[in-house]
């Protein structure tokens, strides 16, 4: 199991894994834990050409191949980095420099042995949307209510 260390002046354990199943890497730097996730899809639309004299069905060709913003919702962190990454996004688009992309990891941990289910990584990643939720002063950690990613491709292991 493991046990993170708060910090807090009574040095009590914390254990993420009872409530926060999802852990969102950034490099190999565990930066928070979420409750839910959502946006992990990918679709193709599909291009249909109606034949002239052909009655029976309309021919379907695939097209552009699209990917969902992931969304992240009911969460802490253990540090500002997210937050950090955010304005530095911000910083370079006002300046007209390129986004800092990154690559990130998100994996599903089980309940019953707490070991890794899933794990999806977000090639080319930005963060879209960072949002906090009402403050409560009973948190040691930073809390996120909302974290959207933007990216350019999913490859589940």
């Amino acid at each position: 199991m493991v046990n993170i260390n708060t910090g807090t002046r009574t040095s009590q354990r914390f254990d993420p894994f009872a409530t926060f199943k999802f852990h969102v890497e950034i490099g190999n730097i565990t930066e928070a834990y979420f409750i839910e996730c959502s946006g992990l899809d990918i679709s193709t639309e599909v291009f249909e050409y109606k034949e002239g004299g052909l009655n029976e069905y309309s021919h379907k060709f695939p097209g552009k191949t699209i990917m969902s913003n992931v969304t992240l919702k009911r969460g802490f962190a253990l540090s500002n980095e997210l937050f950090k990454w955010f304005q530095e996004m911000q910083e370079s688009l006002a300046q007209g420099k390129g986004l800092p992309k990154k690559l990130i990891t998100i994996t599903l941990y089980s309940t019953a042995n707490k070991s890794e289910s899933m794990r999806w990584t977000l090639h080319d990643a930005f963060p879209v949307k960072w949002s906090a939720p009402s403050l409560n002063t009973n948190q040691a950690a930073t809390a996120i209510e909302t974290l959207e990613f933007a990216h350019h491709g999913i490859t589940l292991t």
